[in-house]
């Protein structure tokens, strides 16, 4: 049996006032109390002002500038610093690896396809996963200067390219044979320390580095940092002025060194540092010791604007998991600021030893692109269920305007 047609009525209306009433209720839970706001404005605000360095990723280019066999522990240094490097958070494709890469294959080694960092053979640092970018006869002054600035071939892949900008920390990494205020290049060539010196400040103008941190181990290491100019720079290197670097220990069954003392002694240090650690560039500098590393290992602190103390060693050694949100939208038909070529400020218009960090967080940080309560108003709200009242309304005359049809 069929209901009455008033009844019909009834229960249509009833039905949507309730259902008008259901959703202004489950909006207004939907809608965040402003004491919500203002706790994740300020989680978000401490997040942003914690990044006072300014940097969005970190880049590691570690160049073994040796080749030959009896060479073996200048090839273990680099690989063993890709290791880290690769542990710590840096991705493949934020290392630029310069390898002669003989050592692995050579016919002399007992274990092929193998390169190891201590006689006991614990840790294989070639393995099945190592990516190297310039290999051979491509390890050369040329290509690493070129490396550096940017002033490569438009044919060069992306893997050969040092991809940097003002937001980015690099980790520079030499290793080889050196002397006063230079580092050989295979036997074949060699790069000064002016050359070294020019290179980074042209980054410097070109925007292509945050802060730099180079470490270089070497005999003499310590002057090929003595020319550098340019500002944020952090330099180590292992031996002062007509001092020698040695190795740590020797393999019989390779015949040859397989490390040097003082990349040794960083490296098991940094073994106990992860991804999340606090440990910094003080704690790691205040372990050298003459005993241990065999030479006098320097540092260079006057080119870089934050203190020791301050300095995270996975601000250069780890990987960067934070965004920089902007509120600019790029045409399709425009690169990307990240893609477009830097403009060169004159050397007047911007002060030495000056990060490009933002100076004021919270007056450059970018607006929230999530709606806050303020953008909610209540009228609209309303005019919302009105309306959805009305439409059920007249719904409901049209259907039953066809039942009488």
């Amino acid at each position: 049996m069929a209901l009455p047609k008033p009844v019909l009525r009834l229960l249509f209306i009833l039905t949507a006032v309730l259902s008008y009433l259901a959703y202004d209720h489950f909006s207004s839970l939907m809608t965040p109390s402003p004491e919500a706001e203002a706790a994740a404005e300020a989680f978000f605000t401490q997040h942003y002002q914690s990044n006072t360095q300014g940097h969005t990723n970190n880049w590691a280019v570690l160049v073994c500038s040796s080749r030959y066999w009896f060479n073996y522990r200048h090839m273990a240094n680099a690989l063993g610093m890709y290791r880290t490097v690769k542990r710590l958070g840096i991705p493949d494709s934020n290392i630029i690896l310069m390898l002669a890469d003989d050592a692995a294959c050579n016919t002399r080694n007992r274990f092929p396809g193998s390169v190891y960092s201590n006689k006991g053979k614990l840790l294989d640092l070639y393995g099945e996963n190592i990516e190297v970018d310039y290999r051979g006869y491509e390890v050369t002054v040329e290509n690493f200067i070129r490396l550096l600035t940017g002033r490569v071939s438009p044919t060069l892949p992306r893997s050969k390219r040092l991809l940097t900008d003002d937001r980015s920390n690099i980790f520079l990494y030499m290793t080889g044979h050196g002397g006063n205020e230079f580092l050989k290049f295979q036997d074949n060539e060699e790069i000064s320390a002016f050359d070294l010196a020019d290179a980074i400040e042209q980054m410097w103008q070109k925007k292509r580095y945050n802060e730099i941190f180079f470490m270089i181990d070497t005999c003499q290491a310590n002057t090929m940092y003595s020319k550098l100019y340019s500002p944020n720079i952090l330099a180590t290197g292992s031996s002062k002025l007509g001092e020698n670097s040695y190795s740590y220990e020797n393999d019989p069954d390779l015949g040859v060194a397989v490390i040097d003392s003082y990349t040794h002694h960083v490296l098991s240090y940094l073994e106990n540092v992860n991804k999340s650690s606090q440990l910094t560039m003080q704690d790691l500098f205040s372990t050298y010791n003459f005993h241990q590393i065999r030479s006098h290992a320097g540092v260079r602190t006057d080119l870089f604007n934050r203190g020791l103390d301050k300095t995270l060693l996975t601000d250069f050694f780890g990987g960067v998991a934070q965004v920089e949100v902007v509120d600019e939208q790029v045409s399709s038909g425009e690169p990307s600021s990240a893609q477009a070529s830097p403009k060169v400020e004159p050397e007047a218009s911007r002060p030495p030893k000056q990060p490009r960090a933002i100076q004021n967080p919270q007056k450059a940080r970018p607006k929230s692109t999530i709606p806050s309560s303020s953008d909610s108003n209540p009228l609209i709200n309303q005019a919302k269920g009105w309306g959805a009242l009305l439409a059920l309304s007249g719904l409901f005359v049209w259907s039953m305007k066809r039942a009488e049809v």
